[in-house]
């Protein structure tokens, strides 16, 4: 799905978000955020339908669509405390929110639809998707093609005159990046996309050139703009430890200049964003072990239980696998109690690079700096993996979210142990291999189990992996073949076992009477 080349902070290491899930929770916020600015008035009515046949038909309140989209329609940050009752504070505002099960045409598993009602009688329907790991594109505006994906100022001339060319526009706006047309029946729609802020002089410029019905003007919810990326220095796997061998540069290294290169940010900027990430995924490990809670979730707190086993003398007293568990479930929890965390690349996988770093950089007295640099090295491989399969396990399983967590991890433990980019790369690669073919099944339609074993085992996974790439053991095939399996096998994957809760654990006898209970209680409590 994704052509144009992901970033590291739009596409691999974020969006920083409340859980539970970043391909329901924080893509269908930043969709539903942009659908408020194509409104362009309060809102009063939304209708939110979804395909029947569509993965999110069944789950779209569990996993916490339902929240993201309400989130969005009414203008909460995704990381305001609010994101947790937004029904609440839509009933406090006098707004209907309501979701429909309908049978449409998409090209997408998770294809939702948006048919909004502002407060002086303008509607706007729109058809969005989500890719996987908060990324999303909004498909159609009211009945024209537009491709949005909310990382550019983007300007909408609705119904504006067949008699300036295209050609035309883009000389007295040289400043835009992109102007593309769409037609439905009759009508005309110019979609212009901006790297910068749309101001005043802009808009007055095309009131003098063209004539249109209504203008419109989006801003862009990623944290990084596009427009402004300059040519990398590699381009493949393959040329990538080429000129790290050249260059004499590792892993960490190469994945800061590749931002730099896709942000047009200075080094220094970088660096700072990427210090801001880690301090909320330590955060998120802090809050973890010092308890949470969440009324509609399966587990209880059980991070501190490890410490406790420890001091009880009932596990290994020196074995870092001990922090490692202690701080994936920390993460998980977290997310599961709706607290702050950062998509690593998914929500439903944010504990294993957060979980494994933290506890290895404890092991060998890393410097903060070291982290920060196996951080950017887990965003190279990250990256690769997004321009292959990408994160969606309603496409691919969880053999694109704790398998490609895992791969980023060993990449990153690497670059704390010293090791060169090639070590990195293959160690990667092993981490991967190893997880090719993995089934989500979350039991209840709750990011929460199997993911907390499988995040678990993803971390301790990327450390025997890295520690037998800086051994030297041979992992045989190239992470470029590694991530074309990985597309590969998903299309062999029954759809049942890819995040529908239709097959796997999902499907037991237990993990039924665990959904049905929950569902009682929910009813209970909402009556």
């Amino acid at each position: 799905m994704m052509e144009k080349r992901p970033g590291i902070f739009n596409d691999v290491i974020g969006p920083i978000m409340r859980g539970p899930s970043s391909s329901h929770t924080a893509a269908s916020w930043r969709a539903a955020k942009i659908c408020m600015d194509i409104l362009n008035e309060p809102l009063k009515k939304a209708i939110i339908d979804f395909d029947k046949d569509g993965a999110w038909a069944s789950n779209y309140r569990e996993q916490g669509a339902s929240l993201g989209i309400e989130g969005g329609l009414l203008g909460l940050e995704i990381t305001d405390d609010r994101m947790k009752n937004t029904e609440v504070v839509a009933n406090e505002l006098g707004i209907s929110i309501h979701y429909e099960i309908n049978s449409f045409k998409t090209n997408h598993v998770n294809t939702f639809r948006l048919s909004l009602e502002g407060i002086n009688g303008k509607n706007t329907q729109a058809v969005a998707i989500s890719i996987g790991g908060g990324s999303f594109e909004i498909q159609n505006i009211d009945g024209f093609e537009v491709n949005i994906c909310g990382d550019f100022y983007e300007l909408f001339l609705f119904n504006s005159s067949k008699e300036m060319t295209l050609e035309e526009i883009q000389a007295i706006l040289p400043q835009s990046k992109s102007i593309v047309e769409s037609f439905n029946s009759d009508r005309r729609l110019i979609n212009i996309k901006f790297s910068n802020e749309v101001f005043d002089e802009t808009i007055e410029k095309l009131r003098s050139a063209v004539s249109f019905d209504e203008l419109i003007i989006t801003k862009p919810v990623l944290p990084i703009v596009a427009g402004n990326e300059s040519e990398l220095p590699f381009t493949s796997v393959a040329s990538l430890l080429e000129f790290a061998e050249k260059e004499d540069l590792d892993l960490g290294a190469l994945g800061l200049i590749y931002e730099q290169c896709q942000s047009g940010l200075e080094n220094s900027a970088v660096i700072d964003r990427m210090k801001n990430l880690i301090s909320i995924i330590e955060n998120s490990i802090k809050t973890g072990l010092e308890g949470t809670t969440y009324e509609d979730r399966i587990l209880p707190q059980q991070s501190h239980l490890i410490n406790k086993a420890k001091k009880g003398n009932k596990i290994l007293q020196k074995s870092i696998i001990n922090q490692i568990i202690a701080n994936v479930s920390a993460i998980m929890e977290s997310k599961s109690a709706m607290e702050v965390v950062v998509a690593n690349p998914t929500a439903g996988s944010c504990g294993v690079v957060g979980g494994v770093l933290r506890a290895v950089a404890d092991d060998i007295d890393a410097t903060h700096e070291e982290l920060i640099r196996a951080y950017f090295a887990t965003g190279i491989i990250g990256a690769y993996f997004a321009m292959g399969p990408g994160f969606s396990a309603e496409e691919h399983g969880c053999q694109v979210e704790c398998g490609a967590s895992a791969g980023m991890a060993a990449a990153g433990i690497v670059q704390l142990f010293g090791g060169t980019a090639r070590q990195g790369v293959d160690a990667a690669s092993m981490a991967i291999q190893n997880m090719i073919g993995l089934v989500c099944d979350p039991i209840a339609d709750r990011v929460e189990a199997p993911c907390l074993g499988k995040n678990v085992s993803a971390a301790v996974n990327a450390l025997s992996s890295a520690t037998m790439s800086c051994a030297g053991y041979n992992a045989l095939i190239p992470l470029n073949e590694v991530l074309k399996t990985v597309s590969s096998v998903s299309s062999q994957m029954p759809t049942c076992v890819k995040c529908t809760g239709k097959g796997g654990l999902a499907t037991t006898n237990t993990a039924c009477s665990i959904k049905e209970k929950l569902a009682l209680k929910n009813t209970i409590v909402t009556v």
